[in-house]
């Protein structure tokens, strides 16, 4: 799950991790009234939303006075904000952060990610904080400096001052950085966090370190320890499908394909994305049906599937094991019945009763196309797509 910076820095803060002062608003009157709380002597207006890459699309402006303020905000507030993040169509602004604007003497970089290489937390740091940090790892990744912690002992405050030091700064930010590093690596793993970044931590005017901006992602499996944060979920920011499909404890993630694709277990979920691919043509979306499957959720799965305008083909791939290939047959014919199924449906079954499921689907009215292997299916698919 992904919050907003405004949130973000709310969670780091709770940690003890300097950030500007700032108020979220979701209007124009709003964003003036947060400027003339704050009352500083310039202002940041930020638009929120689930990307990077935002000042360049014009959603961060600076503004000298509380109804400056209130003119950026009524341009920024349900614009359609496009970033390198967004895609063409972009995302619409439905909030802003009014934050108080500081004198920037250095950006710096600094992260923590899960390195699922080492099974560990790993903190990543740069001197070469700011908008182009993505160029600097790709072109330049020396300038990453990195340091593992060791799951039994956490961050060793020795790490974050050696990253310190590696970063060239001097004694009074070494210490404010290790203290910073440290909680930070608490915060992450305390909130069952899989990405936290400070892009920049800058360094102001009085030699102070400060979040400007940050960006936390969570592990949806550790979300049931974090009501607070759960409660963050914002649904303007998340595709309708996916959120009806956690609702029924389907695993859907839309995707730009137009193969649809309903499938139990990930990875043969993965696998047969993978061979759809192969083949030259792309996944419509991810749906993992678990191995609890029944009739109610195998519908729900082919009205999610339908309801992705791109679709021009569905491929069903079951391996029968916890669940049955009768039951999913059973599935599939009650689905095929209560949607309007207008585009080709391969199937392939396998494993547990499956004569029986493939002798059901056979007698059924429903047109079908077979198949015996993923990879026939696959074939057949892409096939169908192209015919």
């Amino acid at each position: 799950m992904n919050v907003h910076e405004y949130q973000a820095k709310e969670i780091l803060a709770q940690f003890g991790i300097p950030v500007p002062a700032g108020k979220v608003a979701f209007t124009p009157a709003e964003a003036e009234a947060v400027a003339r709380e704050l009352g500083s002597a310039k202002f940041v207006v930020k638009a929120q939303i689930h990307a990077g890459g935002r000042g360049k699309g014009g959603g961060v402006k600076l503004a000298n006075t509380p109804e400056e303020v209130r003119a950026i905000a009524e341009k920024m507030i349900g614009m359609q904000l496009v970033t390198h993040q967004t895609g063409p169509d972009g995302k619409k602004v439905e909030k802003v952060l009014i934050a108080e604007a500081v004198e920037i003497k250095q950006e710096l970089y600094l992260g923590f990610v899960l390195d699922r290489a080492k099974s560990a937390v790993t903190m990543m740091a740069s001197a070469e904080g700011g908008v182009e940090i993505e160029t600097v790892a790709e072109e330049r990744p020396e300038a990453i400096l990195r340091e593992t912690a060791d799951p039994s002992v956490g961050l060793m405050p020795f790490q974050a001052t050696r990253a310190a030091f590696g970063l060239g700064l001097d004694d009074t930010l070494i210490r404010q950085f290790t203290s910073m590093a440290t909680k930070m690596y608490e915060c992450f793993v305390k909130t069952d966090a899989s990405i936290i970044e400070i892009n920049p931590l800058a360094v102001v005017g009085d030699n102070q370190l400060v979040a400007l901006d940050a960006k936390m992602n969570f592990d949806d499996n550790g979300l049931f320890r974090h009501k607070d944060i759960a409660a963050m979920l914002d649904p303007t920011e998340e595709d309708e499908r996916e959120l009806e499909a956690n609702e029924n404890l389907l695993s859907y993630v839309s995707l730009d394909g137009n193969i649809g694709c309903m499938v139990n277990g990930a990875g043969l979920a993965m696998s047969t994305m993978d061979i759809i691919k192969y083949y030259g043509a792309f996944p419509a979306n991810f749906l993992d049906v678990g191995g609890r499957a029944t009739a109610e959720r195998v519908t729900l799965a082919f009205k999610l599937i339908l309801s992705d305008p791109n679709v021009k083909a569905i491929l069903v791939n079951i391996f029968g094991g916890i669940v049955n290939c009768d039951l999913i047959a059973a599935g599939i014919i009650e689905a095929v019945k209560q949607v309007e199924l207008n585009v080709p449906l391969v199937v392939r079954l396998e494993g547990t009763n499956v004569e029986k499921g493939r002798q059901m689907l056979a007698a059924s009215d429903i047109e079908i196309i077979s198949a015996e292997s993923l990879d026939e299916a696959a074939q057949k698919a892409v096939a169908a797509v192209r015919g």
